[in-house]
């Protein structure tokens, strides 16, 4: 499974990166305007900040919600560096603009999804990744998890190339179970790729260890 993180805070994202652990990053406009990152070229600045520090994919997302500016803002995009993915919207005009990308060889990811059926569609128009939201089904309570393993059925039945990107992950036992259903990638904040570092016994065990030590060393 490979490891993206969800942030636009270049602090986060080297930690990650320097932790050896780290494949992408996913932004979207919210992160960007969390870290105060306003005007066109700050943030196409920004993210070429980001794809210095990282040796992976990175989702940048368009804003225009019709076709012909989904385009225009999206090549110019993945002109910003090799390692640019064009994030795109799950909407009609959406899957068109993937069709298009997916023939000029410009990588795609395909966001807001929320049904096995959208995630067919962004396959068809052959999305590099797709994004299903997991978090925020669950927040209205329905199984995130259950969605991944239905797109996870439905790729392999037909040998998709489209890549499951689980988003809006919110915690370690969330980065688990996608991993056991089989989603290629997860995306989530730095505390919960954190999170996978911690069990009470690894503390336990080293607290004693270095006693121990500490106690045979003054023999």
């Amino acid at each position: 499974m490979k490891f993206f993180i969800d942030t636009a805070n270049l602090e986060q994202i080297k930690e990650a990166q320097d932790l050896g652990v780290l494949d992408g990053v996913t932004t979207n406009p919210s992160l960007m305007a969390k870290e105060g990152i306003t005007g066109e070229e700050n943030i196409l600045n920004h993210y070429k900040a980001i794809c210095d520090i990282v040796d992976g994919d990175v989702s940048a997302e368009v804003i225009s919600t019709n076709y012909e500016e989904m385009i225009k803002e999206g090549e110019a995009l993945a002109k910003l560096d090799d390692k640019i993915v064009v994030k795109v919207p799950m909407i009609k005009d959406g899957v068109k603009a993937i069709k298009y990308f997916s023939t000029k060889g410009i990588k795609t990811n395909c966001t807001l999804v929320f049904s096995a059926g959208q995630a067919l569609l962004a396959a068809k128009a052959g999305a590099t990744y797709v994004s299903p939201f997991i978090g925020r089904l669950d927040d209205i309570s329905t199984d995130g998890l259950a969605l991944i393993d239905e797109i996870r059925l439905i790729y392999d039945n037909y040998a998709f190339d489209t890549q499951i990107l689980a988003a809006s992950v919110r915690h370690s036992a969330h980065i688990l179970n996608c991993a056991k259903i089989g989603a290629d990638v997860m995306t989530g904040p730095l505390a919960a790729i954190l999170a996978l570092l911690k069990h009470p016994l690894t503390d336990s065990g080293l607290a004693q260890f270095l006693s121990d030590h500490e106690k045979a060393s003054k023999k």
